[in-house]
């Protein structure tokens, strides 16, 4: 699968995806684009990779994007960074705390999801196992944070 990746200084990126299984960054990415929905990502495989989008390289603001996104969709376990850390440090920056964050995971643990809202997640979605429900169910979420919210301008 090709997913063209545009310059970020030039076309505000819609949703950042933070996926490291390569399965599902493939079944979501084929999820967005079945319906028009998939025009504008950017794909972090990591948290390390994700918090560099958002906060620079080293402090500094190379490789950061320009606007925010409408929406992360963020899996918990990654490697290097954990996503309730990628959560927590964008929830708790003034430049990044208005952005949606939608935690799309594998985990069921009840910890997880009282940790996840407590650190001010915007929706906790345990993937479903089945194929075609995964598939609507990235579909809906997609059509959701991008055509029907209402974001507040930061």
């Amino acid at each position: 699968m090709i997913l063209e990746k545009k310059n970020m200084a030039k076309t505000r990126v819609e949703i950042v995806l933070v996926e490291d299984n390569p399965s599902d960054l493939e079944l979501t990415l084929h999820a967005l684009k079945k319906h028009n929905l998939a025009n504008h990502i950017e794909i972090a495989r990591d948290g390390a990779e994700a918090l560099r989008l958002f906060f620079g390289t080293d402090g500094t603001e190379e490789g950061m994007m320009e606007k925010s996104p409408k929406v992360v969709l963020l899996d918990l376990k990654l490697p290097k960074v954990d996503g309730l850390e990628v959560l927590k440090r964008l929830k708790s920056d003034p430049r990044t705390h208005n952005i949606p964050v939608v935690i799309l995971t594998s985990s069921r643990e009840e910890r997880d999801l009282v940790e996840s809202y407590r650190l001010g997640v915007n929706s906790y979605i345990v993937k479903p196992v089945d194929f075609k429900q995964f598939i609507e169910a990235v579909q809906q979420l997609g059509l959701y944070w991008l055509l029907l919210n209402q974001p507040a301008e930061l």
